[in-house]
């Protein structure tokens, strides 16, 4: 069964998510993992696609953009309007709401800004997984 984490952020500073994101996903990839980030937005993408290039300094994140037709074997992709192919590893969630391909991943992370509309939209997402029987983690930072 996958595994469910929320990260909830108390930082409600538009640039905290993008950065932990950044963060969690250079974690997981030096794990070995490969990683899909899904975006609420096409914008959100195209703004973590630069920041995982210049998030830190000396960092390099090899990825594509599964919109943009990247191959599957990119160690971490990030999408928007197409669903992944295939099984996967990690999902980091960035969208307001539950993913339809979410149980195809070992691991959802789902990141959780500080602002309230983003906190409102984790509660409704929580009570989905928890309504299904997924076991729940929370992490607060």
């Amino acid at each position: 069964m996958t595994q469910v984490d929320f990260y909830i952020l108390n930082d409600s500073q538009p640039a905290a998510l993008p950065l932990f994101t950044c963060r969690l996903t250079e974690k997981a990839y030096r794990q070995g993992h490969q990683v899909y980030i899904h975006t609420e937005s096409d914008q959100q993408l195209r703004e973590l696609d630069d920041l995982l290039w210049t998030f830190r300094d000396g960092s390099f994140l090899p990825h594509g953009r599964h919109e943009d037709g990247s191959s599957n074997d990119q160690p971490i992709l990030l999408g928007h309007a197409l669903e992944p192919e295939g099984p996967g590893d990690v999902l980091l969630n960035l969208a307001g709401e539950v993913p339809a391909f979410f149980s195809r991943f070992n691991r959802v992370a789902e990141l959780v800004g500080g602002n309230d509309s983003q906190i409102a939209a984790a509660r409704t997402r929580y009570r989905f997984y928890k309504d299904r029987g997924y076991t729940l983690n929370t992490h607060n930072l």
